[in-house]
């Protein structure tokens, strides 16, 4: 093998990594933004894990975050809670860096 080969399994493993590691932090992310949802629309403890469940699934539905603020827009609208699509966003970002860290410590 090459050393230009070697160099390109490298690569190709590094990418396989990040790609992973991108597809648990979003999962996470997600998870945690429905935590965070679901607290706000009075679920706890089962009820809370199972919405959470319902934002991980959701995010699969499509690329980007749209699917995610759709849904639980929706869900907080439908209880009567103000909660902005700017500040749904924010939290996104918040959970993903929360995510991120998280996942490199091995939690």
């Amino acid at each position: 093998m090459s050393t230009f080969d070697k160099r390109e399994e490298g690569f190709e493993k590094k990418f396989a990594l990040d790609e992973e590691l991108k597809f648990k932090a979003e999962a996470r992310r997600s998870k945690l933004l429905g935590l965070w949802v679901a607290e706000k629309l009075g679920l706890s403890g089962d009820a809370a894990a199972a919405y959470a469940k319902e934002v991980v699934v959701a995010d699969l539905e499509e690329a980007g975050d749209a699917d995610v603020v759709r849904k639980v827009s929706a869900d907080l609208t439908a209880k009567g809670v103000s909660v902005s699509e700017q500040e749904i966003r924010l939290k996104l970002g918040e959970f993903l860096a929360q995510a991120v860290t998280e996942i490199k410590a091995g939690k």
